[in-house]
């Protein structure tokens, strides 16, 4: 059950979705950034990381610091991304693997920084013992965890400055969308899907947090596979819970839709189906803990605005 459980995290909710052309940057086409003191140590999962100089060939293995370098102003410094670093549109997308990445095609390339979000087959060693600073940045658990990885590209990238302003955009975002949802709100209860064989995430997640933040009771977080975080669950829970709010967030991995969901045997009885609140996410948006947090939020702030308006 681990191995299935962890296979669907990494793969539908947390990294990857699509793939994109290679078109990796020329370092020499990196402009300089803002100006910062150099080298920098940053403290890493319990390591610290010493970065002797402002990097100007940086190496993203995860989607979600691709879009964190992206939106501190740092995406003229990355010379290649990997093949599922698909936002924005103008990163450059290569052949490397995030899942599997080869040490060889990494260092062929002469990065002055690598970020990768965990650490398959001892890369973070071997690009280390190659001389290659490293940042591990794995899947947020809060949004605090958020904003300290943003902090922490923003000191490893000389753009400091603009970190700080991203973090404090968001916050400012994010609260004022809660701010709009009204008292009835809380307590809806809603199923977050991650793909059609049923995973989920609950409360303890960071997608769930995200919707603990407008008030809204998940369903699994009563179901007996809770503590994985990460539960499968069965058709008839699902419809004996009958979820106020039912999120898709494997439309475009899975091709799932209200109207799929609908055919499915026993879920045309859910509440949801009937009142029309079915919500179709981009599945990037959902699973990742990056910048369009807020578009997440937004998106269920407006799910449940639509629902307590009917």
């Amino acid at each position: 059950m681990f191995k299935k459980i962890h296979v669907v995290v990494a793969v539908s909710a947390l990294l990857l979705t699509a793939c994109g052309q290679s078109k990796i940057a020329s370092p020499e086409s990196a402009a300089p950034s803002t100006a910062a003191s150099y080298p920098v140590t940053i403290e890493n999962n319990g390591t610290s990381v010493v970065i002797p100089k402002e990097p100007h060939s940086i190496i993203s293995l995860s989607p979600t610091a691709t879009e964190i370098l992206f939106a501190i102003g740092a995406g003229n410094q990355v010379i290649a991304v990997d093949d599922q670093s698909n936002f924005p549109a103008d990163a450059p997308v290569s052949a490397l693997s995030g899942f599997t990445p080869n040490l060889e095609s990494i260092v062929a390339l002469s990065p002055d920084l690598v970020v990768v979000s965990y650490d398959p087959d001892g890369i973070v060693a071997a690009l280390t013992s190659a001389g290659i600073p490293v940042l591990v940045q794995p899947a947020a658990t809060t949004l605090d965890d958020t904003y300290t990885q943003i902090a922490d590209l923003g000191t490893a990238t000389g753009q400091m400055q603009s970190a700080g302003e991203l973090s404090s955009k968001m916050k400012s975002e994010i609260a004022s969308a809660i701010a709009k949802l009204p008292a009835e709100a809380s307590g809806l209860t809603y199923f977050h899907e991650i793909d059609n064989t049923l995973y989920t995430v609950t409360s303890a997640t960071f997608i769930g947090s995200i919707y603990a933040l407008a008030g809204l009771t998940n369903i699994a977080d009563t179901s007996a596979d809770a503590a994985s975080g990460y539960p499968q669950l069965s058709s008839e829970f699902i419809v004996k819970a009958d979820p106020a709010i039912v999120f898709l967030a494997d439309t475009k991995c899975c091709g799932q839709s209200a109207k799929t969901l609908a055919q499915r045997p026993g879920f045309e009885k859910l509440s949801a189906i009937a009142s029309n609140s079915v919500v179709e996410l981009d599945d990037d948006v959902a699973s990742r803990w990056g910048p369009r947090t807020v578009d997440f939020v937004k998106v269920i702030v407006d799910s449940i605005l639509k629902v307590t308006s009917k």
